[in-house]
């Protein structure tokens, strides 16, 4: 930590006060004193509640307001509401506002907003609000929107934002501070200058820090970095976020097909990103859907959800169908039926962890075609060890709940078996399914319940019947 000057002097400006964790998250006190407000029509008060609050903090207010008083909010205070919480809001609760405050005046908040908060708002909304929208804007901005709009969704082109510092490769260090200075239409926060070149293609970057702590008369070509990752219109926003974390990049700029410089990513935009790929993966495991549906209508939750229900209702009944085909072995050892949900359980709960593995793996791009065997390797070893293991333990149970050891053979071989397709199931379906261009997310889980199911009644009803009858 460098020392301050040695003019440094004490003086009446209040100290910082000590930051508490709770600092951080939403009071429950002033969520209850704000819709007590609302109630009571005090809408002096609830401004002077909300006023000090983060567009982000003031985002999670609305959405723990119930619907009612979320629209007494909005209608009563939208003027003294900072424009930048619409990006901050959740989809459905976004919907909602958007309604409230109408085309007029979104039309002025999204003409206010950073250019890829306003696409990331814009582009939700249905093309008919959409086409009112537009016409609502300044000629500029509404070029910039149909703009993004054209680029793949879930693109580079979508989530950059436009305002960014572009200088000349022939500027020195004093006259790119002396424009920064008196431009006004540089973005309010930036991390790196991005030197071009005539055709305005860029040829070298340069930290803000770099540019301070440089003499004016130095040109900024013998301080800048040339060797700094560009990022192509179309490259894919889980590509893009994979390209920061692996090189730690605070920001990248962004280049058209023809190599010219068109906007820049930075850290914030991509924080958002591995968090919205890690939840829609979490959810399509999960089978909910494609987003979090905390604040979806009912029935759009029922719609959603009900859809991967009747799949799994179809892999179900595959089960119960290998099931019957021992009907009469199962009524002529009742243990059987008691015992038989304990090697699926098994089974589905030991490719499920190593199904998780993968999936995640796959998204961070650690499970490539060059490490894919030898992962494959090491599951099939451990799913074959976990069954030996818990072969000895059930079987044991087995043999001392039902007074025979047959009993704890047969459930102990069928548990190995299935524990050993549980794990190379759990590897091979998701990294089959990448390979055929299917999101391993998405079907998965579905395809691996079905196997372990199917294999361990059959193992252990198929050993029964051989061995117990």
């Amino acid at each position: 930590m460098t020392d301050p000057p040695q003019d440094w002097t004490e003086s009446n400006e209040p100290e910082a006060e000590a930051v508490a964790e709770d600092d951080y998250y939403l009071d429950p006190e002033l969520i209850s004193e704000v819709s007590e407000a609302l109630a009571a029509g005090e809408v002096n008060k609830v401004q002077e509640l909300i006023e000090p609050l983060h567009a982000a903090d003031l985002a999670d207010l609305l959405e723990y307001l119930d619907k009612d008083e979320r629209g007494l909010a909005v209608e009563a205070l939208w003027s003294f509401i900072d424009s930048e919480v619409l990006a901050y809001l959740d989809v459905a609760v976004r919907e909602e506002v958007i309604d409230l405050i109408g085309p007029r005046q979104l039309a002025v908040a999204l003409s206010e907003m950073d250019s890829d908060d306003a696409v990331e708002v814009f582009e939700d909304l249905d093309e008919e609000v959409q086409h009112r929208i537009l016409s609502k804007l300044p000629q500029a901005y509404r070029h910039l929107l149909e703009e993004s709009l054209s680029y793949p969704e879930d693109s580079a082109g979508r989530l950059m934002q436009r305002e960014m510092v572009v200088i000349p490769s022939a500027w020195s260090v004093g006259e790119t501070i002396d424009h920064m200075r008196t431009s006004e239409d540089l973005p309010d926060d930036f991390y790196d200058l991005f030197i071009v070149n005539p055709k305005h293609r860029p040829i070298g970057a340069v930290p803000l820090s770099r540019v301070l702590r440089t003499r004016r008369p130095v040109r900024l070509t013998e301080i800048m970095d040339t060797e700094f990752k560009l990022i192509p219109l179309t490259m894919d926003q889980e590509d893009v976020a994979y390209t920061f974390r692996q090189y730690g990049l605070v920001s990248a700029p962004v280049v058209d097909d023809a190599g010219r410089l068109v906007g820049v990513i930075t850290v914030d935009d991509v924080v958002y990103v591995i968090d919205e790929e890690a939840e829609d993966d979490l959810m399509k495991l999960g089978g909910v859907g494609e987003s979090t549906d905390l604040y979806s209508a009912f029935w759009d939750t029922v719609r959603t959800r009900s859809t991967w229900l009747v799949v799994n209702l179809g892999t179900a009944i595959l089960a119960s169908m290998v099931i019957g085909l021992f009907e009469s072995t199962i009524e002529r050892l009742v243990a059987l039926a008691v015992l038989m949900p304990i090697v699926a359980s098994m089974g589905g709960n030991a490719g499920t962890q190593t199904l998780t593995v993968a999936v995640r793996a796959l998204a961070m791009k650690d499970l490539t075609s060059a490490n894919a065997s030898r992962f494959v390797r090491k599951e099939l070893m451990v799913g074959a060890l976990n069954g030996v293991l818990f072969a000895l333990v059930t079987g044991a149970i087995a043999w001392a709940w039902f007074g025979q050891p047959e009993i704890g053979l047969v459930i102990g071989a069928a548990m190995i078996v299935n524990m050993f397709v549980a794990g190379l199931s759990g590897t091979l379906i998701p990294i089959g399914l990448e390979r055929v261009g299917v999101d391993p997310a998405i079907a998965s889980s579905v395809f691996l319940t079905t196997v372990t199911d199917v294999i361990g009644f059959f193992a252990f009803l198929g050993l029964a019947a051989a061995f117990l009858l």
